[in-house]
């Protein structure tokens, strides 16, 4: 059973990517494939994580996907896409702008219209 959600803040992704977030209070979950990243999120979902930012490179897998169009469906948690040290992938800007476009019927970011 899921626990009362209390406004905490989770970051998984590649350990490089994710240290950095426990100087500002957030817990971070290094992962290392597919498989430690769903672990990690079901965990996390059930531990009552309001917030989860996971980086593109873990984010970047059919599995992974697939479940975060799960949460996707749910009022929580927030999963947010960042960039990881290697840079973006662009996943997160995609994320954004289809969820822009399904909010208000157009495109917002890039100005196009839907």
């Amino acid at each position: 059973m899921s626990k009362e959600i209390k406004g905490k803040i989770a970051v998984v992704g590649e350990g490089d990517s994710v240290m950095g977030f426990r100087a500002v209070g957030c817990s971070v979950f290094p992962v290392a494939d597919a498989q430690e990243t769903l672990d990690a999120l079901r965990r996390l979902c059930e531990d009552g994580y309001g917030a989860i930012f996971l980086t593109e490179s873990v984010a970047d897998n059919h599995l992974v996907s697939e479940y975060l169009a799960v949460l996707a469906a749910k009022t929580w948690p927030v999963v947010t896409l960042i960039p990881s040290l290697s840079g973006s992938r662009g996943l997160a800007m995609g994320r954004l702008k289809a969820n822009a476009e399904k909010a208000i019927g157009a495109d917002v970011l890039f100005q196009r219209k839907g």
